[in-house]
This record gives structure tokens, sequence and C-alpha cells, in this order.
């Protein structure tokens, strides 16, 4: 079997760097003990590396002053479950787009269906983009909180976050991101864009395992616990602990996890997440200006390497996305994902829905131009059998 081109870094990112298995090996080998819980050498020194993750993530999203206030969970998923149910409140009104994977669409719903909150859901013009207008005119005397993606996960499309939040700042509301899609591949300043809440995951452009994601809430938000829990320190407190980070973390931390993104932080800051991200988008535009060459081939929302990431969704004329996924598979061993890649309003929206979705390919920091030139070959050989 040829060696597998894996175009599915949406999904997570493969391989990760080999400083990333190292250090996740030596780590658990000699500090797979619980942090903070003992006094011992090996509790301290493994309490040291989480402290140390919290401060490098602090760093790189500019949260604030106080690093505790990262706190871990396994994934963007968990953490907006955490923020999302500790900020609704009976009779709120929330805006959210409908870009938003099941992660931010799902506990909404759970929540309007209910009857607990109201949710409108803002449209995306024909180039992937909301206009923040659109979230001033939504505003409504109940309005709590606005949440949205930094960035699509079918389309790649890299949302105005700084006019979003400026709008929010004006008009005295909670501005939420899923950073899913955009934590270590665009830069983030959550200060200089009126950010109140960032969530991300670790295992796509972070670099680190799956299980492991967090969040950062600024100094002044408040979110209401809904969990309660062990946090190995003051056992004798009856209620969960109101300090960040306990307040949003239960139980013992996924470590392994915690290793693993303490390394793919530190790999991206070594070579530089703007330097990673220039190569990736370098190859994505080779990528989709020869499949718009291509005979029955259909690109979404992929006019310009301009507030993007590396993500292209197409279909191919007379072929199920499914059944594309399934012939680069077999036969020229391209790893790609299909269907409505967990984000149904996306296509809504681009008129994909009742076609099953898309064929979604996906750049990552270590797929070469010499694999981008066999995936384009692959489609065109495809397109060619019913076009």
């Amino acid at each position: 079997m040829s060696k597998l081109i894996y175009l599915d870094n949406s999904a997570t990112s493969f391989p990760k760097p080999e400083s990333v298995y190292d250090f996740m090996n030596t780590f658990y080998r000699k500090h797979g003990v619980n942090p903070g819980r003992s006094g011992f050498d090996a509790a301290i020194e493994t309490e040291e590396v989480v402290t140390n993750t919290r401060k490098l993530l602090t760093k790189l999203f500019n949260g604030g002053e106080d690093y505790n206030r990262l706190t871990f969970s396994y994934n963007a998923t968990d953490s907006l479950n955490l923020i999302i149910n500790g900020l609704v409140e009976p009779g709120a009104h929330v805006i959210t787009t409908m870009l938003e994977h099941n992660s931010v669409l799902r506990p909404l719903y759970q929540h309007k269906e209910a009857g607990t909150i109201d949710v409108t859901y803002l449209p995306f013009d024909k180039h992937g983009y909301i206009d923040p207008e659109d979230v001033r005119k939504a505003i409504r005397p109940n309005t709590k909180f606005v949440i949205m993606t930094q960035c699509s996960n079918v389309i790649g499309t890299v949302q105005p976050l700084a006019a979003v939040g400026k709008i929010c700042k004006e008009n005295g509301l909670i501005f939420v991101v899923d950073g899913s899609q955009g934590a270590g591949c665009n830069p983030m300043d959550m200060q200089a864009y009126n950010i109140d809440v960032y969530c991300f995951t670790g295992h796509k452009c972070l670099m680190g395992p799956t299980g492991i994601g967090g969040s950062y809430v600024r100094e002044g938000i408040t979110i209401n616990k809904t969990r309660a829990g062990g946090t190995g320190v003051r056992s004798a407190y009856p209620g969960h602990l109101e300090e960040y980070p306990y307040r949003l973390e239960y139980g013992t931390l996924n470590l392994l996890g915690v290793a693993g993104l303490n390394a793919g932080v530190k790999w991206l800051n070594e070579n530089g997440l703007e330097n990673i991200h220039s190569r990736e988008m370098a190859l994505w535009d080779k990528l989709r200006k020869a499949l718009q060459q291509i005979k029955g081939v259909t690109t979404y929302c992929a006019e310009s390497t301009e507030n993007h990431n590396p993500v292209l969704s197409f279909n191919i004329n007379g072929f199920e996305a499914g059944d594309v996924g399934i012939m680069l598979d077999v036969d020229y061993n391209i790893a790609v994902r299909t269907g409505l890649q967990c984000a149904p309003k996306v296509h809504e929206g681009i008129g994909t829905f009742d076609m099953h979705g898309t064929v979604r390919m996906s750049i990552g920091a270590f797929t070469t131009e010499e694999e981008i030139d066999t995936a384009i070959q692959a489609v065109t050989e495809i397109a060619a059998i019913k076009n």
C-alpha cells in the first residue's frame, strides 16, 4: 500500500510533530502522577508542566494577566457546553451564526427546545462571511451573549471577530468564540478583539493529542458552575470552589493531554504560526485553483486566500460526496472528510444539505506539494468518469 495522503486535518492534525510524541512519552513515564494533590517532588514537577501550559496558551491567545483563568477540559465541545450552560438564563436571547459546528448548535438547541432561551442564527454571504452589522441589528433588550466560530470547519472562512467584538463591547454583550479551527492556525488576540471567552481544542492546529481542550475566561465575566467534584485542594469546603482554575475544572486532569499540548504549542512557537499558515495556504491556493479548472467540479466559498484557512469543500457532478471519498481512499489512499461535517447549517447556506454535503480536503503542517499534486490528479480522474 502506498503512503497515506492525509487531507483531514480539520478533523485532527496528523501526524503530530515528533517533539510532541517524545515529550508525551517521557513526561508520562516520569511524571504520570496527580498534580497539586501531594507535596512530593514528582507531583510538584507535574504541576509545573500544567502551570507552564496555562501560561503558554494564555500568552498565545493574549487572554489576560491571570493564567489561572485558562482552564482545561476534554475538548472544545466540553468547554463550549460548560460556557453555554454557565451563561444561559431563563428568558435570555442568544445570537449565533449559520456557520457553527454542532458543538455550539446542539447545546443552544437543547436550551431552545426546553423553552429557556431564544436564538437568532445569522446568515453568511456568498463568500462565506457574516456581516458584523447583522449582529448589531439582531440585538434585543434581553440579548445575553453572542457566540460564533472563529473559522468554519466546512468552508474555511475566518470570520471578522474584531468587528463583532467591538459591537458586543459597545452593547454590553458577552462575546464567546469557538476557536476549534482557529487556535494555532490564526493569530489570536482576545484583548484586541474584545473576546470574553475563547474555547479551544488541543488536537487540531495546536498539535496536541485528542482528549484535551479548554477555555480562557477574561476577568469580569461570570460563568455559573454547572458541575461539581474533586479539585485536590480545600477538600473540607462543601461546595465546588469559586476560584479559577478550579471553577471550571473537575477531577483529575488529562495530564498526558496537557503534556502533549505543552509540546505542541512550543513547536508552533519555534516554527512560527504565520510561517506554517503561509505555507499551508500556498498549497491550498494551488489545490483550489486546479480543482476549479476541472470540468464538473464545484468548490464552495474559495475565491481568495485572504481571511481563509486551508480547508476546501467541493463536489463532483454526478457523484455523491460519500462515493468520492470512498474512491479517493480505496483507489488513491487519500483520506478526506465527506458529508455534513457536523455543521448542517453551513450546508443549508451553500446549498449542499440535500446533496448530503461535500468532500472536504484540509491541509496541515506536514502536507507536501507532491501530495497536493496527487490529490489534483485523483479528482481529475474521478471527474472524468462522468463529465
